[in-house]
């Protein structure tokens, strides 16, 4: 394994990426301080997984939900990663055929700004 997966300066960081081209070079925000690789993934692919879920309504084909996810959901992208970051490419069609269950689709569960929230409450 020739990719370095100890994090960078200040944590990983998963790009997030409006596919409608309504933001700024396609690009919503970045999301950074992720302490290790698995976080950032987990967070990627829950992210992307609910982003589907969102375009899913009843009666739409698994080509349908994407055709709708590519038009107006959000991809997730983890920067600097190499081949060892996630990619939805490799789960798009499995999760267009498969509805998510609640836990698949809770990236604010593996959100690191999730712990500023908590501390001021």
């Amino acid at each position: 394994m020739s990719e370095n997966i100890f994090a960078p300066e200040g944590g990983w960081r998963v790009r997030i990426i409006d596919l409608s081209g309504g933001a700024e070079d396609n690009i919503v925000e970045e999301v950074g301080g992720f302490p290790d690789l698995i976080q950032a993934n987990a967070f990627a692919r829950a992210y992307v997984r609910d982003s589907i879920e969102r375009c899913r309504m009843a009666g739409l084909s698994a080509a349908d939900i994407l055709k709708a996810w590519f038009a107006f959901g959000e991809d997730a992208e983890v920067l600097e990663a190499g081949e060892q970051g996630w990619r939805s490419a490799n789960e798009l069609d499995d999760f267009a055929a498969h509805a998510a269950t609640p836990m698949e689709r809770d990236w604010r569960a593996f959100d690191p700004r999730r712990g500023d929230d908590e501390e001021e409450a």
